[in-house]
This record gives structure tokens, C-alpha cells and sequence, in this order.
């Protein structure tokens, strides 16, 4: 999902009621994105009009909000992954948090951009190629930042995202 970070903009999200059918769309479509209109109505056992009407349905109220390619990071040379806890500094948090979030979402080694509540403010997915890049990520865009406060950097061995995680090796 590509959404501006705006935090200021508190939104209540309520749970749309999915019946049988919405629910098993989302499964299957979580373990295979790239599923066809003509297998997800074999699967569900109905029409390929009505699988089409059902998923277009789904986007449009939010519930299916894009589809991504799952990439391996090492094939791409950036073979290690952190997570990298940040903490902001008390003063003008509302437009640091802003800045903050604008300014590392772009940058290409970062995965994914989590903003918390809790002891860190924001939780950082990385994939970079050795240490060297990771201290040099660290050093340049987080310590150098004047608000950022403190960092705390996890190393990622091995993770596994929903049901198309891959075996631990």
C-alpha cells in the first residue's frame, strides 16, 4: 500500500463483514497472488463473472489492497535483513514523526516502515548487503537525523510472512 503516513489523521477502521465466499477470495488469493480469475472461480465453485465481481468488490471496499511480489533480497545482493527499533526525540514529535516516516519509506533498503506505540516509535525492515552497509545505513540516515534519539538494530536470521512462508533451512 502506497498511503501517505498521516497520523494526524486518526482513522477508526471497522472489520467489513466478509461472508464465506470474500473469506476464501482473501485466502487464496494470499497464498497465490497471481492466481487466475478462472482458477479462483474453480475453486470457489462458481461462475468466473461472479469471482471477478466478488474480488473487484473486495478492492473497492479495502479489504484486498493491492498484489505484490514476494522478492527474495539476496538474489538482489542485499542478503541481510534487520529490524531497526527508533525512538524520536519528545520535542515537535507530531512533525517528526511526519518527517521522519516521508524521509525513510523512499529509501531502497528499507522494507517496510511499522510506526508504534510503544518504547520505539518506529520499527524498520532493512535488507542490505553486509554489516558495512548496515552501519553505514544506520550512521547516515538514523544516528545523523536530530530526531532521532536512540536505535536499536536486530539482526533477521530467518522470518516467515502469513501462509506462502518458506521452511526454515
Amino acid at each position: 500500500m502506497d498511503a501517505t503516513f498521516e497520523p494526524a489523521q486518526a482513522k477508526t477502521l471497522r472489520a467489513p463483514a466478509l461472508d464465506a465466499t470474500d473469506a476464501e477470495i482473501v485466502r487464496l488469493l494470499s497464498a497465490d497472488g497471481r492466481m487466475t480469475n478462472a482458477e479462483l472461480a474453480s475453486h470457489l465453485g462458481v461462475a468466473p463473472s461472479t469471482a471477478h465481481t466478488r474480488l473487484r468488490a473486495l478492492v473497492e471496499r479495502g479489504v484486498i489492497t493491492g498484489f505484490h511480489a514476494s522478492v527474495d533480497e539476496r538474489m538482489l545482493g542485499a542478503g541481510l535483513q534487520a529490524v531497526i527499533g527508533v525512538t524520536l526525540r519528545p520535542s515537535g514529535r507530531r512533525e517528526s514523526i511526519v518527517e521522519f516516516a516521508d524521509r525513510v519509506r523512499v529509501l531502497p533498503q528499507v522494507i517496510q516502515v511499522f510506526f508504534l506505540g510503544g518504547d520505539d516509535d518506529f520499527l524498520l525492515h532493512i535488507a542490505v548487503a553486509d554489516s558495512s552497509e548496515m552501519r553505514e545505513f544506520v550512521l547516515e540516515h538514523l544516528s545523523a537525523q536530530s530526531s532521532v534519539a536512540s536505535t536499536r538494530t536486530s539482526i533477521v536470521f530467518d522470518y516467515h510472512r502469513n501462509s506462502v512462508a518458506a521452511p526454515f533451512r
